[in-house]
């Protein structure tokens, strides 16, 4: 039995000695340097500065990467700070992000494999009966057992072209992983402000109501007396029912904004009810918002990383479908051992002369298949513009977006300033109106006028007030922020799950 490991060690040695040759030999071949295209990050050229004058607060100051990565806390809401913790724990859509960066991570090690030679171990017993009329009328068996390597050697890089490949698509995936995080908490946040605005819109309509509620009985008690007229009072009564109506198209709204966020935190539809129901203002926007230049979005956006890694993979395949232009080298061999009867196979394992085996270079060479190779390299080719011209777009995607969310934040901050001062003109037109109309100075269209107006600039002026707020959001979205601090704290989880 002590041969065993001398046959093993020669055939291993064999081996591992060719493979050294066949390394030596393709190194003057190609230098190492895999075929197929080099890669090279594009540059886009973006403006200098945004193309809209900054107002409203917006100031082109250094963005503070710590507060982007945590936009929401400069609302001061401890609420929506809990709602963003919890949605970015427990959101679907941000698991099935991580589950993909497990995958290619994995498919990346998959790539990673041909770079090693291949040890295989093979064990057999076999029965064979041959008829009398044909043979000997006979049952032979046969044992057998040996293992077998082989290696192809990646002269031509197409194998290191596809660990490049797998390792851009991995990086794109992380990158989607930050998109996911950016629009997940942006849409935490939209939908709580939807919260707390149609909360203010009821609150508005609940007061009107009150106001116009007292109205109506004062026109009632009026027609009774003899000092107003019977239209007087059906104004004042569909005016007041008017209003009432609005209310349950508003609590329709409320419940839809209040299971949005119950599953964006992957909760069923109701669960937060008792959380959200109770009233609170619309969260305060800070007095200034830094929001740097254009070409920070570049280096900052996730969908703007994800399509450049995106780029780079396509490019590494290129070189993939180029290295099937050239030959394959590959380095094979297989020991074993073969006897008809057990015993004889249990004695042959320390027998030198019970062992075969084989082994030496080989090469493999598609000379021609049609022109498919060719052609695969141009399906490649295009699928890189493909990837570059998505790249692009995604640049100018997000340039867009910024621009028209610091025109929305701005203008919607002027608008609200506007409603502000109609409201307040409103409600002290709804006093006098009612004033004059009891002193009979006025006739009760007036009145109604007066409140009608007063609950619609009300309503206005809570719309745009959650719109201001909303619109910042989108602003943050816009230039990237809401991802860099849960990225860091799962890389940080993963990490230690690995040790």
């Amino acid at each position: 039995m002590k041969f065993i490991p001398r046959v093993f060690g020669r055939f291993f040695s064999v081996f591992w000695i060719i493979a050294v040759f066949l390394l030596l030999l393709h190194l003057p071949l190609n230098g190492c340097a895999p075929v197929g295209p080099d890669y090279t990050a594009p540059k886009p050229t973006v403006s200098a500065k945004w193309q809209e004058p900054l107002k409203g607060g917006l100031v082109a100051s250094e963005i503070d990467p710590n507060m982007l990565a945590a936009w929401w806390t400069t609302f001061n809401d401890a609420q929506l700070t809990s709602l963003v913790h919890r949605a970015v724990a427990s959101n679907l859509d941000v698991k099935q992000a991580q589950a993909r960066i497990r995958e290619e991570r994995a498919r990346r090690g998959l790539a990673e494999s041909p770079m090693f030679p291949a040890l295989n171990y093979s064990g057999s017993e076999k029965w064979t009966h041959s008829s009398e009329n044909t043979g000997t009328g006979k049952t032979n068996k046969l044992y057998s057992s040996g293992f077998d390597s082989s290696w192809e050697l990646d002269i031509f890089g197409g194998t290191r072209r596809s660990i490049e490949a797998a390792q851009g698509d991995l990086e794109a995936s992380r990158e989607n992983l930050h998109d996911v995080l950016v629009t997940l908490v942006s849409e935490v946040a939209v939908n709580y402000v939807e919260v707390r605005t149609l909360q203010a819109r009821l609150e508005a309509v609940d007061k009107n109501l009150v106001s116009q509620q007292e109205t109506y009985q004062l026109t009632q008690w009026g027609y009774e007396a003899g000092l107003t007229d019977a239209l007087s009072v059906e104004q004042a009564r569909y005016n007041l029912e008017n209003t009432r109506s609005q209310i349950p198209s508003l609590h329709t709204n409320l419940e839809e904004a209040m299971n949005r966020i119950a599953v964006l935190l992957g909760e069923q539809p109701g669960k937060l009810h008792q959380e959200l129901t109770a009233a609170k203002p619309i969260p305060d926007i800070p007095q200034t918002v830094a929001v740097g230049i254009p070409a920070d979005i570049i280096r900052r956006r996730p969908d703007i990383r994800r399509a450049e890694r995106e780029l780079a993979a396509q490019t590494a395949r290129i070189g993939v479908a180029a290295a099937e232009l050239y030959p394959s080298f590959s380095l094979t061999g297989s020991i074993g051992v073969e006897s008809l009867t057990s015993r004889e196979f249990i004695r042959n394992l320390g027998s030198r002369d019970g062992y075969s085996w084989n082994g030496g270079p080989g090469l493999s060479w598609a000379l021609f298949q049609g022109g498919a190779v060719r052609q695969n390299i141009k399906v490649q080719t295009a699928l890189q513009e493909q990837a570059l011209d998505t790249y692009e777009a995604a640049v100018l995607t997000a340039l867009e977006e910024v621009e028209n969310s610091l025109t929305a934040y701005a203008d919607e901050q002027d608008r609200a300033n506007t409603l502000r001062q109609a409201a307040e003109a409103a409600q002290n037109a709804a006093l006098l109106a009612e004033y004059n109309y009891r002193a009979g100075l006025v006739d009760f269209s007036n009145v109604l006028d007066a409140q009608r107006s007063q609950l619609s600039f009300q309503e206005q002026l809570a719309q745009s007030n959650g719109a201001v707020v909303s619109n910042l959001v989108k602003l943050y979205k816009s230039l990237g922020g809401g991802w860099s601090s849960f990225a860091l704290a799962y890389q940080t989880q993963k990490s230690n799950q690995e040790k």
